[in-house]
């Protein structure tokens, strides 16, 4: 049960607590946002030319069949 309580005084903040953060800890979560947009928009990127090359193909399904109208 130790683990789950606080174990500090009544008014000092918990060691989780985020308003106990580093400089260190918030520079490191800042230096991290560019990089996350950067994958973000890859994957972005990658998923929209594979809807684009579904639909070509999609496309030229439709017209190939649409030959075979007896």
């Amino acid at each position: 049960m130790t683990m789950l309580t606080h174990t500090g005084g009544l008014f000092e903040p918990a060691r989780y607590s985020p308003d106990r953060r580093t400089m260190a800890e918030t520079a490191t979560a800042n230096a991290h946002l560019p990089m996350i947009k950067r994958f973000r928009m890859g994957a972005v990127a990658v998923l929209t030319a594979g809807v684009g090359v579904a639909a070509i193909i999609a496309l030229k399904a439709v017209f190939y069949f649409s030959h075979f109208n007896y």
